[in-house]
């Protein structure tokens, strides 16, 4: 059996729904923390459990029977994330899982100035500890904070960001594809090649794209980094929020997301999802 935590979550649901196409239904098993969430997986025949990385009692039963156990990284940054992701290897283990994947991500490193990237260094360090089986899937950074960081740009005309660095931008339907395959077809052991979009753009490059897919030219400013944490405070961003998207461009300009790698196209047989592609259908006016 496989199962999968966070299966109520974007990533997790979609790495599901790309198993039940590969394997049949009763392999599937969700770890989540409400049942009820997940009572259409449990119409369609999927195991649900309730397991909460933050109770580790509840893990045993959610992992009870598992071949392997996909990780999904929790929503917590520093010492909290560290313990749960501990636990939950622990717990994999513990189950008799014969392999644990966990949800890194490209930029995984102990000195990058990007907040979660250590926290996914600890737990890669925590799972070749482990004496199973592991993989990393070394995902690239979600497509989808693309917009959030545009913001207001098309209606303004300007991109006001601090100085970045290329971005292998990918999207979590890919990334879902990916997970799935490998959790079916075996992962290799260790870190995976990065998991990515097709190409590594900077944010010159997002203006220019976002900007001829809304039919409104923006114009990439370069901010001051002091400039940029005082403004998002100021918009009333609490100040670890802003340090921490700070340190995202930080890390970018050090190449920690770039650059693209095949090997996410070459798992699901098909191109990678670009993001002119998503960006297209993300910043398309609602019908």
């Amino acid at each position: 059996m496989i199962v999968v935590t966070g299966a109520n979550g974007v990533l997790g649901r979609g790495v599901v729904e790309r198993l039940l196409e590969l394997v049949p239904v009763e392999q599937v098993g969700v770890s989540v923390r409400d049942p009820a969430d997940a009572g259409d997986l449990a119409d369609r025949g999927v195991r649900v459990r309730r397991g909460d990385f933050a109770e580790p009692g509840s893990l045993a039963d959610a992992f009870e029977g598992a071949d392997q156990v996909l990780v999904v990284s929790a929503n917590a940054l520093g010492d909290a994330a560290r313990a749960l992701h501990r636990t939950a290897v622990e717990a994999a283990v513990a189950a008799g899982a014969g392999r644990v994947l966990y949800t890194s991500h490209q930029g995984a490193r102990a000195d990058s100035p990007f907040a979660a990237a250590p926290d996914h260094a600890a737990a890669e360090a925590d799972l070749a500890g482990a004496g199973v089986a592991w993989t990393s899937l070394r995902n690239g950074f979600y497509a989808e904070t693309v917009p959030r960081l545009l913001g207001d740009a098309a209606s303004t005309g300007e991109l006001r960001l601090p100085a970045d660095g290329p971005v292998a931008w990918t999207t979590r339907p890919d990334l879902a594809a990916a997970i799935a395959r490998l959790l079916v077809d075996g992962g290799p052991d260790g870190p995976t090649r990065p998991l990515t979009g097709p190409e590594a753009v900077d944010l010159d490059a997002v203006a220019e794209i976002a900007g001829e897919i809304t039919g409104r030219p923006i114009r990439r400013v370069v901010v001051d980094d002091d400039e940029y944490v005082t403004g998002m405070v100021a918009g009333g961003a609490p100040r670890p929020m802003a340090e921490m998207m700070l340190g995202m461009f930080a890390a970018s300009r050090q190449g920690d997301f770039a650059p693209a790698d095949p090997a996410l196209a070459e798992l699901v047989g098909r191109p990678a999802t670009s993001l002119r592609e998503f960006l297209t259908t993300a910043l398309s006016p609602a019908r």
